[in-house]
């Protein structure tokens, strides 16, 4: 593999399925299958060639085959004219994409126990995961949620591939009546988790986050934002969060996500500009105050 990074390419469509309340189209894209690395997603132009729908669509990636041809395969339900627009693409068909992009999720170097938690299409990420940390001898353990038993994605491959999976509702139509918060933490006491790898909507994100710190296990959670570039260029793609240094900054979820560190996303201020965030109005003059009153401070001590 000569290069790792992104490659743009029409890619004929091999498959258009339906996944319970989703669709699921296969693309031929050899050059994206090779560099791909679970978390890593793509950006798909909608409309056509003629099309008034300038921005392109992200979807995360669900599942690769190198060795077949090269073909990858992502998961989406109809939300919009472009969602729609692909959902009525047929075999040999051709779509725009770019991709694979973002950062993918680290993988642990030694076999540990890692449960996996996905909200609704969210969870499409956490398959091709699974099989990584699987050949890496890891136990694998799935929490997957959703409104309902129609979206609930891919229960019966979860159940093969892990130790235990576990399923929520909120109607309680399938699994147990709650989220998955709800059973997170009995899971992970069950299966003794070391680690913890969540994907779906932000509030979740943001449970699952919580729930980790309160057992003291690391998590890594893809992001879901609304993108409209996919390459860091147009900012749209913002959220809050904490560097090394302690210092917050509006971090691009396209390019320096969609997985981050749990503990460092500012969930309750995703959507905003945090006060004490680099840059934001007035930062500066705080930090010269604040600095000063350090300084202030070590000289009366």
């Amino acid at each position: 593999m000569s290069d790792n990074g992104p490659v743009q390419t029409r890619s004929p469509v091999l498959t258009v399925r339906r996944v319970d309340a989703y669709h699921a189209i296969t693309v031929v894209a050899p050059q994206i299958a090779e560099r791909f690395r679970s978390g890593q997603f793509l950006s798909v132009a909608v409309g056509g060639d003629q099309s008034s729908m300038l921005l392109r669509r992200p979807f995360a990636i669900h599942d690769v085959k190198p060795d077949y041809g090269g073909t990858v395969e992502f998961l989406f339900a109809v939300r919009g004219a472009g969602t729609a627009w692909l959902a009525e693409r047929r075999s040999r068909d051709l779509i725009d994409v770019v991709g694979p992009l973002g950062r993918p999720f680290p993988l642990p170097r030694d076999p540990v126990n890692c449960l996996l938690v996905g909200g609704g299409s969210g969870a499409a990420p956490l398959f091709p995961l699974a099989h990584a940390l699987r050949r890496r001898g890891c136990r694998v353990d799935f929490v997957l949620g959703a409104a309902s038993a129609d979206r609930v994605f891919s229960a019966i491959s979860a159940r093969r591939i892990a130790e235990t999976a576990t399923f929520t509702t909120d109607d309680g139509s399938f699994g147990v009546r709650g989220r998955v918060t709800d059973a997170l933490e009995r899971v992970a006491a069950d299966a003794r988790s070391d680690v913890v790898y969540a994907c779906g909507p932000m509030p979740m994100l943001g449970g699952v986050a919580a729930a980790a710190a309160r057992m003291g296990i690391p998590a890594q959670v893809a992001v879901e934002e609304a993108m409209a570039c996919g390459t860091g260029m147009c900012m749209s793609c913002v959220i809050p969060v904490v560097g090394e240094d302690g210092i917050t900054r509006m971090a691009r979820a396209c390019v320096d996500g969609p997985v981050f560190r749990a503990e460092r996303v500012r969930f309750g201020d995703v959507g905003t500009i945090p006060f004490d965030a680099l840059g934001a109005p007035g930062w500066k003059a705080r930090a010269e105050d604040t600095a000063a009153g350090g300084a202030a401070e070590r000289e009366a001590g």
